[in-house]
């Protein structure tokens, strides 16, 4: 939709979110995602703590996605799958294939990235701490909620997980969040998506709690390569695993 001096509005681009949404919502078209910089913009979803917005009153966009405040702008490559979900609907297994889609895009720069049990996104994990000792009460415990995508549908065993790295609870140093993903779903159709950080200024995210947690960083693919890397670099690689991904999901009913 636009990058670099195309950076998008994040007005203009919900605008569009919506339109798309309602026709593919009516079988008018087909899956689509936009792909996208934004100008500069902090949003905030329904969960979103007021203590963790800007202390000093910097405007904040209110959205009806999960997730709670995060920032979007130069540098950060966003997309807004808007993507007609199978029956009966997972919103967890969707999250995980665009999960999944920026891990394989984010490997194929030579960072290693994975899931960290109990919290979305994508992650790089901290450096494993000498004869540290788990605490306990740190340790999350997901219970009965597998986040697994669900064999029986015949989806691609590689996403079978579990593929979760366990919770820190104290065994490393920070881990580091380099992509983040909050969505909604509608009349069975996805909107919102995911942002992952390219090369933008990490002063971004010193003014917020990014996604509320205080005990992990924020991280950008440049910042782990150690040199510049645009969107429009990353661009072709997340389109070509969000392609695959996508695809593998089986086929959604019409006329819902």
């Amino acid at each position: 939709m636009g990058i670099g001096d195309g950076a998008v509005p994040y007005q203009e681009a919900w605008e569009e979110q919506q339109r798309l949404h309602a026709l593919r919502v009516a079988d008018e078209i087909p899956d689509t995602v936009l792909l996208l910089e934004h100008q500069p913009v902090y949003t905030m979803g329904k969960r979103t703590n007021p203590a963790d917005l800007p202390l000093d009153g910097t405007p904040v966009v209110e959205v009806n996605r999960g997730g709670e405040i995060t920032w979007h702008g130069p540098g950060q490559l966003v997309g807004y799958p808007i993507v007609k979900l199978p029956d009966p609907i997972d919103v967890i297994a969707y999250v995980r294939r665009l999960e999944e889609a920026l891990i394989r895009a984010c490997g194929a720069f030579g960072v290693g990235t994975t899931r960290v049990e109990g919290r979305s996104g994508v992650w790089v994990l901290g450096g494993d701490i000498p004869d540290a000792v788990v605490d306990p009460a740190q340790v999350v415990d997901i219970g009965k909620l597998t986040l697994r995508m669900g064999l029986p549908l015949g989806i691609d065993p590689r996403l079978a997980g579990p593929e979760y790295a366990p919770s820190n609870a104290g065994q490393r140093g920070d881990d580091r969040k380099l992509a983040a993903i909050g969505v909604r779903v509608a009349r069975g159709v996805t909107m919102h998506g995911f942002a992952l950080n390219c090369d933008p200024d990490m002063t971004w995210f010193d003014r917020i709690v990014p996604c509320g947690i205080r005990d992990a960083g924020v991280a950008s693919l440049a910042g782990e390569l150690g040199r510049a890397l645009p969107v429009a670099e990353a661009l072709p690689l997340v389109e070509k695993h969000l392609a695959e991904v996508l695809a593998e999901l089986p086929e959604p009913a019409t006329g819902r």
